[in-house]
């Protein structure tokens, strides 16, 4: 992977602290709107079993801990490696040393969100993966409803949006749902960028892990028809997203392909064996992009859900670097106190991380029944977005 260079990791903070107006840019494509009728019922994650510190990266680069952590607030990651292997329990009680890839963490993680949820897997009706690092490039997600029992009628497919991919992947799922078409869905975040990332580049390979998160979401229109529900307001309440291909080039990771001539009549014809390259990445300008974009991506779904920011409980930010998290809070007024993150010890796992960090506060009793959290993911297409959640 070939940074141009690796501004958004050492620019001042400062720059971007003041004032607190926010950016409203016209996007070349923008979708949004207010409460969908939907309620997030459960939550799970996995990640893998090996853990790289910074201290490991010292061996590997010049670079130190303190460096890495004060400009990225990273301290470790957790990485898919080649071959790795996890040790499973089965419900006889032994154990069995399985492959540990991207679906097999998809599946711990959707089944950690269903038992939350406490829904029959027979009964969620569709199922998203966002991701952009498939194990199958012809999608993980139908292989992933499969495996956590959900019946042959369940619709799943993949859904790529980058960094973007969870947020864009629950309004997706909250359409289907509050048009009738089931009831229940799982969406899923699951990335290993790790495996995109060129390993020589000392300020690249620190950044990323890899990871999975889940989220189950219910249908409460019925509810609400009958009055148990209206003044919970559990749910997605707004939402707002973008994409501007006209930044397509500040986050790539292209198809390249060897030439492999077959032998047809003539002089034959030179055709493709597959492959894409390393992660490219304009690192000033895609800094500058977050920082601009996402606070007002923010101020979009409140004012669609009728909010401020004042009644804003959490801030749950695409976990891609601290000083982008502390930017934005700041030109939202919103206190650090109030910004979920667990990126110093996950890194960027891309559409991961979302439901990794929300995961972990639900379990930890930060998030409770009925907290207002402001979500938002950013990331390569260019494409951003937000969404105003009420847990519960």
């Amino acid at each position: 992977m070939r940074l141009l260079f690796p501004s958004f990791l050492i620019v001042s903070t400062q720059a971007f602290l003041a004032p607190r107006s926010i950016h409203r840019a016209n996007s070349s494509l923008h979708a949004a709107g207010g409460r969908i009728s939907v309620r997030p019922i459960g939550i799970g994650s996995s990640s893998p079993s090996t853990v790289l510190t910074n201290f490991d990266l010292e061996t590997v680069h010049d670079t130190s801990d303190e460096w890495i952590r004060t400009r990225t607030g990273i301290e470790e990651r957790r990485v898919l490696v080649h071959d790795g292997t996890r040790k499973v329990v089965h419900e006889d009680g032994g154990e069995k040393a399985e492959r540990e890839t991207l679906r097999t963490l998809g599946i711990d993680a959707a089944k950690n969100a269903i038992q939350m949820s406490k829904v029959n897997p027979e009964d969620i009706h569709l199922v998203i993966c966002a991701t952009s690092s498939p194990d199958d490039l012809f999608g993980d997600a139908p292989s992933i409803a499969a495996a956590v029992g959900c019946s042959t009628r369940t619709v799943a497919f993949d859904l790529t949006a980058a960094c973007s991919g969870f947020l864009f992947a629950i309004v997706t799922a909250g359409m289907y749902l509050e048009n009738g078409a089931c009831k229940n869905a799982l969406v899923l975040g699951a990335d290993a960028l790790t495996r995109w990332v060129d390993w020589d580049d000392r300020n690249t390979c620190i950044l990323f892990g890899d990871g999975a998160g889940a989220m189950v979401l219910t249908n409460t229109k019925s509810d609400e028809a009958q009055g148990d529900n209206e003044e919970d307001g559990f749910g997605i309440l707004g939402y707002s997203m973008h994409s501007n291909g006209g930044g397509y080039d500040d986050l790539t990771c292209l198809y390249r392909g060897e030439p492999k001539k077959i032998t047809t009549p003539g002089e034959g014809t030179v055709v493709h064996d597959g492959s894409y390259d390393l992660m490219t990445m304009n690192g000033r300008k895609v800094y500058s992009f977050a920082t601009r974009e996402v606070p007002a991506v923010l101020e979009e779904a409140l004012e669609n859900a009728g909010m401020t920011v004042d009644q804003v409980d959490h801030l749950l930010l695409h976990q891609a670097n601290i000083r982008i998290m502390e930017v934005v809070a700041d030109r939202l007024g919103i206190s650090m106190d109030k910004v979920i993150t667990n990126l110093y010890k996950f890194g960027n796992t891309s559409a991961a991380s979302i439901p990794l960090a929300l995961d972990e506060a639900v379990r930890s009793g930060r998030v409770k029944k009925g907290d207002v959290i402001a979500c938002a993911g950013f990331g390569a297409g260019l494409s951003w977005g937000a969404a105003i959640l009420k847990w519960g």
